[in-house]
């Protein structure tokens, strides 16, 4: 037995990826982002040639010996059409809906996951923003949400999101959600989680809203009841994965350096493969380094964290001296989670310092999907062909966690 879903809003589509991984079949995913949809094509292109026992051709795209393009003439065309590049909204829905029912069928639509972008619901984002995102387009993309369950009606639904949705604009467009999925025919509940009781080395909190019909009878899994017992640490993450340096690493291919952890194997992040890829550090500048080293140093005699403002007037370039104080942050290895992974990661690492000082540098590529529970073969793409740090960095920081969403699909999927 198996369940499909529509992906909405899919991102680099580590949602997906959890619910894929539980035995769900996706009809399509649907997202604005040229870069991430490059990498769910791939996504779908490795899921489509292990399925039919040709993961060696997937494994000479990791290695360099297949361009995309190659990659992607090994997979019929309509799996690869299936990832839809359009903004969702009026001027494009029927376009997209065309697509979907292609794909579907005389199907019908079991589940619709998906969350908007989050901006305008962000604590942080608000906080930036002069109107408080008054006004923000991306404040009613669940009004979209909705047309697709009127559309497919499908049994159930996933919808993701940050914890500001509660508070923006005090519980109105929470109040506002609730009113729309009720006269589209849905019952909800909300939840709020946190990755590391899912078994992700991360702390991330976050909204998971579950809609079902209001005409099935269901008992709705208590998702904030899921707590994964762990012993593991961070350094669980990074230690079998090779020393580099500010700038450093390999795009396509690279040797681990030590066996897996019994973290990556449980886990399956490790995939069984031999082939690392995206392991590449961001430059830095001296005087970054420089303070790097010294939140390493804190970290390691003191266990404390750096504050901005206890550093050498030399180092000190902010004007911003009355918040923020912890911008430069070690990613401790001997902690049972890291500091909460964000887009931010693709404009700078310095939230994001790798704890070895020798290797003197923030987080990598391969890291940071590694803190977002993606498996090692998992592989984010660029607009164009070749790496593209800063697109992969966005994608990673804007995913929802693979095993967080793994386990809330086993859920789902007894449910249903």
């Amino acid at each position: 037995m198996s369940f499909n879903y529509i992906d909405l809003f899919a991102g680099a589509g580590g949602l997906s990826e959890g619910f894929i991984q539980s035995g769900f079949e996706p009809i399509a995913h649907v997202e604005i982002e040229k870069s991430a949809c490059n990498t769910l094509r791939t996504r779908t292109a490795y899921h489509f040639l292990k399925n039919n026992n040709q993961y060696d051709t997937y494994v000479r795209y990791l290695k360099g010996d297949l361009s995309r393009s190659e990659l992607y003439k090994s997979v019929p065309e309509d799996i690869l059409n299936s990832v839809i590049n359009l903004p969702i909204g009026d001027e494009f829905n029927n376009i997209i809906q065309q697509q979907i029912d292609v794909n579907l069928g005389n199907k019908k639509v079991d589940l619709i996951i998906g969350g908007p972008p989050c901006q305008a619901y962000s604590l942080v984002g608000r906080a930036r923003s002069k109107n408080k995102m008054e006004g923000d387009p991306r404040n009613y993309l669940f009004i979209q949400y909705a047309k697709y369950l009127e559309k497919y009606a499908p049994k159930m639904f996933v919808f993701e999101n940050v914890l500001g949705l509660k508070s923006a604009k005090k519980g109105f467009y929470l109040q506002e959600m609730e009113s729309l999925f009720a006269s589209k025919g849905y019952q909800i509940k909300l939840f709020t989680i946190e990755a590391k009781n899912f078994g992700v080395l991360q702390n991330r909190k976050r909204i998971i809203i579950l809609g079902w019909k209001k005409d099935l009878k269901i008992r709705v899994p208590d998702l904030e009841n899921i707590k994964i017992k762990s012993d593991h640490t961070v350094n669980d993450l990074l230690i079998d994965l090779p020393n580099i340096k500010a700038g450093e690493g390999k795009d396509k291919f690279l040797n681990y350096t030590a066996s897996t952890t019994d973290y990556l194997k449980t886990h399956s992040l490790r995939n069984g493969i031999d082939v690392l890829t995206q392991h590449v550090a961001r430059p830095h500048r001296e005087q970054d380094k420089e303070i790097y080293k010294i939140a390493v140093q804190k970290w390691e005699k003191k266990k404390e964290r750096l504050n901005y403002n206890d550093l050498p007037e030399r180092l000190k370039t902010h004007n911003n001296r009355t918040s923020f104080f912890d911008r430069f942050k070690v990613v401790a290895a001997d902690l049972p989670y890291s500091q909460t992974v964000v887009a931010h990661i693709a404009k700078d690492g310095h939230y994001y310092i790798h704890p070895d000082p020798k290797q003197n540098r923030s987080i990598s590529i391969r890291e940071a999907a590694r803190l977002q529970s993606f498996p090692d073969d998992y592989y984010f793409e660029g607009e164009r062909e070749g790496a593209n740090r800063t697109a992969a960095f966005k994608q990673i920081g804007n995913a929802v966690p693979p095993l967080m969403a793994k386990l809330i699909s086993e859920k789902i999927f007894k449910l249903l």
